[in-house]
């Protein structure tokens, strides 16, 4: 059966192969970058910039920001500038190819590591109520264990692929990387910041089991780290404390103590019913709910919005974790290891932390000072949230090269 071209033709032989050349040369449909997942990450931030705005507009009437005085707009503000910074650092970092942070992940996590290191000492760490987890650029205030969960990130990526032959050896495979992520403990337990360890915590073995560790080994591990847990939890008077007030937040004596963000946070979505009481309009935010626009900015949307404003913070952040897992996919299928796992990894930093703060807004977990990604307020959560979507989007960038068929 003869051939057909899809078009008609009629001209010399020469034009025929002109034609076919310039069919071969149709430039591809498939965009250079992801642009949805440019915007999702856009309209998370700016609907957090709204809800931050909302949360914090009555925060200059309490003495704790008396200094603020009738700077109703100071928390949007800063968040603006935040924004501003976390758009242009993205930017930057989505310029870097994934080689380059391949090359230099051990450096990285070995610098981050000394950070978290110099927050504790007095002088050079800034102290917030009572936890000792920044330091200061006199701008802003830097929180370390927000770079560190990039750089467990990009470290356990590269350790995979390094060790990929040992990875169902407990000495060579998962040893170094159990010593590591110690390391990393210690120093954040210290500070104290259990949330961020969870999360680091999460990421690393989390991309462990992506990249074949023995699951005889990954089991036994997982167990121990519950068992880890559980000791820290029932060694701390604090945290032993907050949890038997999770367990009974509406008995008089918690409710009034350990409990009183959850039981206010439950108020809050209580309230908001289907569609919320309007924008603007919570009770709750009126010096009731504590840290309503950084760890609890979750409940105030559920008042204001409702259950449908959930419901789209939810599908988005879904989208976003997803997104992740498909571009690593893809990068793994096209011989990209390391950028594979550090995808899958940023889709799992994200996830969980969402999962955690939601949880805790909810009530379905023990009240933890981690933040919403990209909406809560903050400089350092913000912007390193950007620089890991940064580093995600750039994955998808040289899968869709390579795909091309060019080179990144």
């Amino acid at each position: 059966m003869a051939f057909q071209l899809p078009f008609k033709f009629s001209g010399t032989a020469s034009d025929a192969v002109n034609a076919a050349a310039a069919v071969g040369k149709r430039p591809s449909k498939m965009m250079d970058y992801d642009q949805p997942l440019v915007w999702v990450t856009l309209l998370l931030m700016l609907f957090g910039m709204v809800m931050v705005y909302s949360a914090s507009i009555a925060l200059p009437d309490s003495p704790k920001f008396r200094y603020l005085e009738d700077r109703n707009e100071y928390f949007l503000y800063r968040q603006m500038m935040y924004i501003g910074v976390s758009i242009v650092a993205a930017w930057i970092t989505f310029k870097v190819p994934v080689a380059v942070w391949q090359k230099w992940a051990p450096m990285m996590f070995i610098a981050t590591l000394v950070m978290l290191a110099l927050v504790l000492i007095p002088g050079v760490g800034v102290s917030v109520n009572g936890a000792r987890r920044w330091l200061s650029l006199k701008v802003m205030n830097l929180q370390p264990s927000e770079i560190m969960k990039i750089a467990v990130v990009l470290y356990a990526a590269d350790f995979t692929v390094r060790k990929q032959e040992y990875m169902h050896k407990l000495t060579k495979g998962f040893l170094p990387m159990m010593v590591a992520i110690g390391l990393v403990g210690g120093l954040l337990l210290m500070e104290p910041d259990l949330g961020a360890f969870g999360v680091i915590v999460c990421i690393a073995m989390g991309i462990l089991f992506l990249g074949g560790i023995n699951i005889v080994w990954f089991g036994g591990i997982g167990a121990l780290l519950v068992i880890i847990f559980t000791s820290i939890i029932a060694l701390s008077p604090f945290r032993r404390a907050r949890m038997f007030a999770y367990l009974d937040p509406w008995e008089e004596g918690n409710a009034l103590d350990k409990a009183y963000q959850l039981t206010h946070s439950l108020i809050a979505f209580g309230r908001g019913e289907f569609f919320g009481v309007g924008l603007g309009s919570s009770v709750e935010k009126l010096h009731y709910l504590p840290e309503a626009h950084t760890d609890f900015i979750m409940a105030v949307i559920g008042e204001e919005l409702g259950l449908a404003g959930v419901l789209v913070v939810v599908a988005m952040f879904y989208w976003l974790v997803k997104r992740a897992f498909d571009i690593g996919r893809q990068a793994i299928a096209l011989d990209q290891v390391f950028a594979g796992l550090a995808a899958k990894g940023i889709g799992i930093w994200i996830g969980v932390q969402t999962f955690i703060n939601m949880g805790v807004n909810l009530g379905l977990l023990p009240t933890k000072g981690l933040t919403l990604p990209l909406m809560s307020f903050g400089g350092s959560g913000v912007l390193f949230n950007c620089v890991g979507l940064a580093i995600l989007l750039r994955i998808d960038y040289e899968n869709r090269v390579r795909m091309r068929g060019g080179r990144t």
